[in-house]
C-alpha cells in the first residue's frame, strides 16, 4: 500500500489547546539544539499509531525534557504532519527531506544510522516548532502515564508539575545556560 500523508490543520474544537511533554534520548542532545534554534522540527517514529498522532495541532505547546533531567525548553506547534504506511525506502525519504531541521545531521553516515534505527517504523509525525525558548526548570509526575512513555498529552502543563523545589544546582545551570545563550552571535 502507497505512503499516505495527512496535514493536520485544526481540531474540531477551535481553542483548545493541549500541552505536550516530549521526552528525548538525553546521548542525542536535541533539547539544546531545539533552544538555540537548530532543530526546528520534531520526528516520532512509530510501529503503530501512537500518541500524539491525531493529537497536536498547531498552536499546542511542546514541553522538552531529557530522560532524567526536569523540562527545559519549551516550543510553540505551527504545523503538524503525519505519514502512514511507511517502507524502508519512504522512511529513507522522509530522513533525507527532514534530518536537518531534525538535528540528525545532514551527512550520509548519519541518514543510515537513523534509517537503521527507523526502518522498520510504519507511522512517522513531523512536528514544526516555532517560537522555542529555555523555561526555568522543572520537574513533571509522570504517574498514570506508564513508564516507558516519551510523550505526555495534557490540557495544561500545571496538572503534571511539580510542587518540588528543583536543585540550586540545576538553578544555576539553567541561569549559566541562559547567560551562554545571550552571548552567541
Amino acid at each position: 500500500m502507497a505512503t499516505k500523508r495527512s496535514n493536520v490543520q485544526g481540531r474540531l474544537n477551535v481553542g483548545i489547546r493541549r500541552d505536550h511533554v516530549a521526552i528525548m534520548k538525553k546521548s542525542w542532545g536535541l533539547t539544546t539544539k531545539i533552544a538555540d534554534g537548530t532543530k526546528t522540527i520534531e520526528t516520532r517514529w512509530y510501529k503503530t499509531r501512537a500518541n500524539p498522532w491525531d493529537n497536536i495541532y498547531p498552536d499546542d505547546m511542546v514541553y522538552f525534557k531529557d530522560s532524567g533531567d526536569p523540562v527545559t525548553v519549551r516550543a510553540k506547534v505551527s504545523q503538524v504532519e503525519q505519514y502512514e504506511d511507511l517502507t524502508p525506502k519512504r522512511v529513507i525519504e522522509l530522513l533525507s527531506i527532514f534530518a536537518k531541521k531534525d538535528g540528525l545531521g545532514i551527512d550520509s553516515g548519519s541518514i543510515k544510522k537513523f534509517h537503521y534505527l527507523f526502518q522498520d517504523k510504519r507511522y512517522c509525525i513531523v512536528i514544526f516548532l516555532a517560537q522555542a525558548t529555555r523555561v526555568e526548570p522543572f520537574d513533571i509526575d509522570k504517574s498514570g502515564f506508564g513508564l516507558q512513555t516519551a510523550w505526555l498529552t495534557v490540557s495544561d502543563i500545571d496538572q503534571i508539575r511539580t510542587d518540588s523545589s528543583i536543585s540550586a544546582k540545576a538553578n544555576l545551570d539553567f541561569i549559566a545556560t541562559v547567560r551562554q545563550d545571550r552571548n552567541r552571535p
